[in-house]
């Protein structure tokens, strides 16, 4: 029986880790959050905790970015801006689509439509202030 605690309660710390933090984090960054109060907690336990929170829905993907998928414990819509410097994922707030977009688009292309996502890319104003210090 204790095992099972030990798994919810590493479980539910996974989930506020992310909950916790607006830097959208990669699965390594949980884990190295987490590993001084979890010892035996492994990089395995986090990715399979996170894939569930995914399909669950308690967590959103904001996709991979240099190689490592990004994850966002806020779940409300929202759009986020991807540096393509440093790879900073950043919450941009305001509303970028239109309120009935899905629908649009279902009528329009006889889809059903789950979800909508706008991601701006570009520089963020740290990797834009050193571009300007090199030229």
């Amino acid at each position: 029986m204790e095992k099972k605690q030990n798994f919810s309660r590493k479980r539910e710390a996974i989930l506020n880790a992310l909950r916790s933090t607006t830097i959208h984090p990669t699965a390594e960054w949980v884990y190295q959050k987490l590993k001084p109060e979890y010892p035996d907690l492994s990089l395995g336990t986090v990715y399979r905790n996170l894939a569930q929170f995914k399909q669950s829905g308690a967590i959103i993907s904001v996709g991979v970015v240099n190689g490592q998928e990004r994850y966002d414990g806020n779940t409300h819509p929202h759009t986020h801006f991807i540096c393509s410097g440093c790879g900073a994922v950043l919450d941009v707030p305001g509303e970028y689509v239109r309120e009935n977009s899905a629908t649009l688009v279902s009528e329009t292309y006889h889809l059903e439509v789950d979800s909508c996502d706008v991601v701006f890319h570009g520089l963020c104003t740290q990797c834009i202030e050193k571009q300007q210090i090199k030229n």
